[in-house]
């Protein structure tokens, strides 16, 4: 028998296991083993395995930078631990390149794995290179199911959102795919680095954006509009390269 095949002792092969409250009534919750199967059907990129919202890295030596990211830490956790709200069932993590964005929202998609929920994680550009690519009658398997898996999947992760030149094929299937989870209220977890006026930025302080671009003219306006129609939205301010912050405390540490 291959090990992939073993059944769990735990919970039996079911993949939940059964516990006892104190006031006498009985509950299930994830086994470890349905978990282990999740995140490995989830497509989380190596480097961020095991993010999580406990080990993000606030800035030492700078109160008002780690008071900031204190408070999106804050929003996150609210974020998971009301999961899923009907109104808002997505997140949005707008900022500059290299905050920690991807850090927080494979973090918090991890946390709603571990209490049973589903999902997949995609680059942006990478799944619309595998949706293009699934015209081709030579594509493969994973390329014909990209665009299935992120329309039908419980949870959608999509990072770097609008990381490319805007086309009307890409206009379209954005707004297909946005829109779709928004009608049928399917969460999804997205970032981007691109501005956008509902958080405060505007054409009158462009040179101070970070991002030259605005998300309504990287996605088209019907698939911004549904975005902030079905997510939270929450913006990291510019504390500098979380990914720099990382390699110092990994060195001094």
């Amino acid at each position: 028998m291959e090990a992939m095949d073993v059944i769990c002792e735990r919970c039996g092969g079911t993949g939940w296991i059964v516990t006892e409250r104190a006031d006498g009534l009985s509950g299930a919750e994830p086994c470890g083993c349905q978990t282990r199967r999740i995140l490995e059907g989830a497509r989380i990129p190596e480097n961020y395995r095991d993010a999580s919202i406990d080990n993000f890295i606030l800035p030492k030596n700078n109160p008002t930078a780690s008071s900031a990211l204190g408070g999106v830490m804050l929003q996150i956790r609210n974020y998971v631990r009301e999961f899923p709200t009907p109104d808002k069932p997505g997140l949005l993590i707008l900022g500059p390149h290299g905050v920690g964005k991807t850090h927080l929202a494979v973090a918090a998609f991890r946390e709603l794995i571990a209490r049973g929920f589903k999902g997949v994680f995609f680059d942006y550009q990478n799944l619309l290179e595998k949706i293009r690519g699934s015209y081709n009658e030579a594509s493969g398997v994973s390329d014909r199911n990209a665009y299935s898996s992120a329309l039908e999947s419980e949870i959608l992760l999509l990072d770097d959102l609008g990381a490319q030149r805007v086309s009307a094929w890409v206009e379209d299937t954005v707004t297909s795919i946005v829109t779709y989870r928004c009608n049928h209220r399917s969460p999804l977890i997205a970032t981007t680095n691109l501005s956008d006026e509902a958080v405060g930025d505007t054409r009158e302080r462009d040179l101070d954006l970070k991002s030259k671009y605005f998300l309504e003219e990287r996605i088209g306006m019907r698939a911004r509009s549904r975005l902030f129609e079905m997510c939270r939205v929450i913006r990291i301010p510019d504390v500098g390269d979380y990914r720099i912050r990382t390699m110092k405390t990994l060195v001094s540490g």
